[in-house]
């Protein structure tokens, strides 16, 4: 609907919403089958029908939007995985509470106010930044809007933001807050640690055959070989069929000639560039430099900025978005500092670290590359036909090697593969793009069924048939014995190292030397950490040992797992430097995130209150089918 329009990835309100209205379903969850839905209807809110078709409509437009800006096409199957389903059926029952507390308060909106907030909108916007009737109507033609109902549907949108506007413009952060907060995020503590040498700390006793037999039976699922399938694969990717596509040479320089810049690198500079507040300081920095006076570092410490501020990168021309500071920057010579220039933005002093020429790449150089470019669009098109060719013999019954046979396309038989595409000595099964998500249908489906082609990742689709099932077993004692003892040494050295570290630890509180207990652990000395923060993880501690440090009162010692699990880290605190009293600065970032925060969560509790009232519910069966998922 109209978030389809991406007004509501900028709105403030809207934005809030697309994130923390999911909540609603960790309150209602995905009940089952109510009564009283209208005819069509997916969900209900108070009074309002969620229909289907809008439901689809606004996942669809949501799976494009993350599809452009992830590179490739996202299917149904993986937006569900990732809870996108839920999400917008989340917001859209969000949306419909709002709507009915609105109607409930009389609220209205004028139709001066409707197309004064029309004109405003960056989105219908042309180039003199002006309201241009022609991007409005352009935008109505791709939604596929009249433009009655789109005024419709920005009317209600309009109210929605008014309404939660005004209900998160009261919230206010409290000054004690921020005190806390900072004290919190700035608090330092200095440790002492060391790790323990599991394999000089302790020593594993050699296990008998009953210790070996309890700790098999205490761990069967650890020795049972998965479930395997034996699939046919009739594979249609766009790589494969590229490989068939005639491109002439006529067509290949054709190609090249229309974007021949695409395949050149153009010059890049390292630039350094020194802002001032005026042109009359920036000369007199540049006499301080001709002068030998002053290096440029200098000028710009003197200029309050950090070298990592000074230094743009290695940049094209066209990166820099002023045009004077470009041409300047890109007429200089290398390690050369340049006149004042005053931009558009800023007075500003020039200098190039290093020039990378530009790089002229002729057809004879890219002429493969181009080829294939070529062939991949051709095969785009001739994919839709191929396709329907595959499906008209599956519907006849032809079986899948002899579709392959017939059409010249890749045909694979997998004599055995496990879910996650690795055969029974490890090696990957199925060499194709996106193999997963064609293993997932496979081993939802059983022998003798005829199952749905799966979309493969580059816009290609695989077709396959289940031609035998091997169920999972439990191997016997005596073939996995060896990696029975594997597991039983790790186990018990695991548990003789944490009450070594536990002792450690007692003694480390009792004031003993961390030195001398280091080297009782096979460690040669303690080390001490820099100052950290609760946010920081200094070398040598892992998350988890951070955490415990800040539990602990100066002198006192604790023990972790090591980051890679195999070991303790034992440590003890030395020093304890409580938060400096906030700056400016820090405390506008402290009041704007617990802001955000509290308002997420006046946002949700708003929402969930709204939807128990007004009562909230989802007709399962037509949830399921609007996603594709088969209902008994």
């Amino acid at each position: 609907m109209l978030d389809a329009l991406r007004r509501g990835s900028t709105g403030t309100v809207a934005k809030i919403l697309f994130a923390i209205l999911v909540v609603s379903f960790a309150i209602w969850g995905i009940g089952p089958v109510f009564r009283n839905f209208g005819r069509g209807s997916l969900a209900k809110v108070g009074d309002q029908d969620i229909r289907a078709q809008d439901f689809q409509r606004a996942l669809q437009n949501e799976l494009r939007l993350i599809s452009r800006q992830s590179g490739h096409q996202l299917t149904m199957e993986q937006a569900r995985a990732a809870g996108l389903d839920n999400r917008v059926l989340a917001r859209l029952m969000a949306w419909a509470a709002v709507e009915q507390h609105a109607a409930n308060l009389d609220l209205a909106l004028s139709d001066k106010a409707l197309v004064e907030s029309l004109k405003k909108d960056s989105a219908f916007k042309g180039p003199d930044g002006k309201f241009s009737k022609l991007n409005f109507d352009n935008i109505l033609d791709q939604m596929g809007l009249s433009e009655r109902g789109f005024l419709q549907l920005r009317r209600r949108d309009e109210l929605r933001e008014q309404l939660t506007s005004a209900l998160i413009n009261s919230v206010a952060v409290p000054g004690p807050m921020i005190d806390l907060v900072n004290a919190w995020r700035e608090e330092k503590r200095v440790a002492q640690y060391f790790t323990i040498d599991a394999e000089k700390a302790v020593t594993v006793p050699e296990p008998d055959k009953a210790k070996l037999k309890q700790t098999y039976e205490e761990n069967k699922s650890d020795f049972t070989s998965p479930e395997y399938r034996k699939l046919a694969v009739l594979a249609l990717s766009v790589d494969a069929i590229k490989g068939k596509m005639d491109v002439s040479d006529a067509e290949i320089a054709a190609a090249y000639a229309d974007s021949k810049d695409s395949y050149n690198t153009p010059e890049r500079r390292r630039v350094q560039q020194i802002a001032f507040k005026d042109k009359q300081a920036a000369e007199a920095a540049k006499a301080a430099l001709k002068d030998g006076k002053k290096t440029f570092g200098e000028i710009a410490k003197e200029a309050g900025a950090k070298s990592t501020d000074i230094d743009l990168g290695l940049v094209s021309k066209s990166q820099l978005i002023d045009p004077k500071i470009a041409d300047a920057a890109f007429s200089l010579k290398k390690d050369t500092v340049s006149d004042v220039v005053q931009g558009r933005f800023a007075t500003v002093l020039l200098r190039v670290t290093d020039i990378q020429p530009a790089i002229t790449r002729t057809l004879d150089k890219v002429k493969d590359k181009v080829r294939d470019k070529l062939a991949a669009k051709k095969a785009q098109a001739a994919l839709q036909g191929l396709i329907d060719k595959v499906e008209d013999d599956r519907a006849a019954g032809t079986p899948l090697k002899q579709i392959a046979d017939k059409m010249k396309i890749e045909y694979i038989e997998i004599p055995a593969t496990d879910r996650y595409n690795k055969t029974p000595d490890g090696k990957p099964a199925i060499k194709l793009p996106d193999a997963l998500s064609l293993l997932r249908a496979a081993f939802a489906s059983q022998v003798g069924l005829e199952n749905e082609a799966v979309e493969l990742r580059d816009g290609g689709y695989a077709w396959f048939d289940v031609l035998g099932v091997t169920k999972k077993k439990q191997k016997p004692f005596d073939a996995v014995k060896d990696d029975v003892k594997k597991l039983y040494i790790k186990n018990e050295r695991a548990l003789l190292v944490a009450k070594l570290a536990n002792k450690l630890v007692e003694r480390a509180d009792k004031g003993e030397s961390m030195d001398a207990l280091a080297k009782e652990a096979g460690a040669p000395k303690a080390d001490t950490t820099p100052p950290f923060t609760r946010t920081t993880e200094p070398q040598g501690m892992s998350k988890d040992a951070v955490k415990q440090v800040f539990t602990l009162a100066k002198g006192k010692a604790g023990n972790a797992l090591t980051t890679n699990a195999q070991s303790r880290t034992v440590f003890k605190v030395t020093q304890i430097t409580p938060a400096p009293a906030p700056t400016k600065q820090q405390r506008e970032t402290i009041a704007k995130d617990l802001k955000s925060q509290l308002t997420d969560e006046t946002l949700s509790e708003y929402v969930i209150a709204l939807q128990k009232q007004l009562g909230a519910n989802i007709n399962q069966d037509e949830y399921k089918r609007a996603i594709g998922v088969e209902t008994e």
